[in-house]
């Protein structure tokens, strides 16, 4: 079968699982199954759950993965809950590439891309919020605050503002190219970053990131390593925090004089001090690869 996806930093996605030899790795974003077809060829004694909240990509994987269909279990949801839903198994490894993936950008039906002739953005095709109630129903102020909080838009007051008085837009061709000719030109499309916000806000990226790491913090899986793959800052920023709250092995509060907490509080130990980032060769073959970076952290 056509495989119409490359997955990203998929050998140094593989090297981080490389020593698991037992249990479960968890795929919380299967997408078209690139690294957890790796994985599965990789560490013949492990068993996969695979996660998706998109029936496309499931229906894809599961044919791709049939030749390994005995040691996986597939499951549809949000990767927020899939965690909570299988913390019993012996998990070894949790992974989650938390970008659009290309199933979703490159179907102009999906309504992601600029050329697209409406205006969605739901990763989940079944939920209600979609990018055009977001552009046509939100406020001026609701507006404001996604385009500078999840989008970082420098001129985020004046896109609501013209937004809110031109609207309503039907396509994501149509306010696209309305983004464009009213914003300042740069180094990426005009329309990159307001796009990028009402994809945050549509799916609740941030909140859904937040509610993955907060089960996993509860559990505290033994001997468990966690890949994050993350696209932007917003998210990179997340994760950073989280692995640094996790290795920790002093929680006092900052103004106590003397360490009172036993200064053995450290739940593992981040395993890359730096992100890992595509080399050259990767982003010429695969460009949309340019702005991932991968963190990995792992648990005593």
């Amino acid at each position: 079968m056509a495989i119409p996806h490359i997955p990203v930093l998929y050998n140094e996605v593989l090297e981080a699982f490389h020593e698991i030899h037992e249990g479960y790795i968890i795929d919380c974003t299967l997408g078209y199954g690139g690294h957890s077809e790796g994985l599965l060829q990789q560490n013949p004694d492990v068993k996969l759950i695979c996660n998706d909240q998109d029936n496309e990509a499931l229906a894809f994987s599961q044919k791709r993965l049939e030749p390994f269909s005995k040691r996986i279990t597939f499951n549809k949801g949000n990767f927020e809950h899939v965690f909570e839903k299988f913390e019993t198994y012996p998990v070894r490894g949790i992974l989650a590439d938390i970008g659009v993936s290309s199933l979703q950008l490159d179907k102009l039906e999906r309504g992601f891309g600029f050329e697209s002739d409406v205006l969605d953005m739901r990763m989940n095709q079944e939920q209600s919020l979609d990018a055009s109630q977001v552009v046509n129903n939100y406020s001026q102020h609701e507006l404001e605050h996604i385009f500078k909080e999840y989008g970082e838009v420098r001129e985020y007051k004046k896109v609501a503002s013209l937004i809110v008085s031109n609207r309503p837009f039907s396509s994501a061709k149509q306010f696209s190219e309305f983004l464009a000719s009213k914003m300042s030109k740069g180094k990426i499309h005009p329309a990159t970053l307001p796009f990028q916000a009402i994809r945050i806000e549509v799916n609740d990226e941030l909140g859904v990131l937040t509610r993955l790491f907060d089960s996993i913090e509860k559990s505290q899986p033994k001997n468990c390593i966690v890949a994050i793959i993350s696209f932007h800052s917003l998210e990179d920023r997340i994760v950073k925090n989280y692995f640094k709250k996790w290795s920790k092995s002093c929680v006092c509060p900052a103004h106590v004089f003397r360490c009172e907490c036993g200064n053995n509080n450290a739940l593992g130990k981040v395993i890359t001090k730096k992100p890992i980032v595509p080399n050259k060769e990767e982003i010429k073959n695969n460009p949309r690869s340019r702005s991932s970076k991968l963190r990995i952290f792992k648990f005593d």
